[in-house]
């Protein structure tokens, strides 16, 4: 993909796949909901998470979005990046406006506003900085013709 498909595919997307380093060595792997926010993609998560304590470790991770039901509908983006973690309550509860605005179509109502608020205290903001993009679209190859 271009890079501007990229960007199309990551604002029309849904589910962010974010595989971290656990301390055992093992990949620890988590959906997550997101927004683009000047490009980069960003999340909330709690702050006692596993996911921040392995971020926390080491900043690497590799982010997986995709889409497709068939073989030759598959498409997606692989980005290598390094997470910034943002601890400001004002921070994580603009990202968490963004993705409830995001993912209800609509943006909070008073009461939701005020859980928003009530929760940005028990989570961080992720920034997901990219260094390293892979992408893939099965509907642009040559169908398989019989022999």
């Amino acid at each position: 993909m271009s890079p501007a498909e990229v960007e199309a595919f990551l604002a029309g997307q849904r589910v962010l796949v974010l595989a971290t380093t656990g301390r055992d060595g093992w990949p620890h792997v988590m959906p997550l909901w997101y927004v683009l926010r000047d490009g980069v993609p960003s999340a909330t998560t709690y702050r006692a998470s596993q996911k921040v304590r392995n971020l926390e470790r080491d900043p690497r991770c590799t982010l997986q979005v995709e889409a497709g039901d068939r073989y030759d509908e598959l498409r997606g983006v692989m980005l290598k990046a390094e997470v910034e973690i943002d601890r400001a309550a004002a921070v994580v509860e603009q990202v968490e406006r963004s993705v409830f605005a995001r993912y209800h179509d609509r943006e909070p109502d008073e009461a939701e506003a005020a859980s928003l608020v009530r929760q940005a205290s028990k989570r961080v903001a992720l920034a997901f900085v990219v260094r390293e993009t892979a992408s893939w679209d099965h509907r642009k190859l040559a169908p398989v013709r019989p022999a």
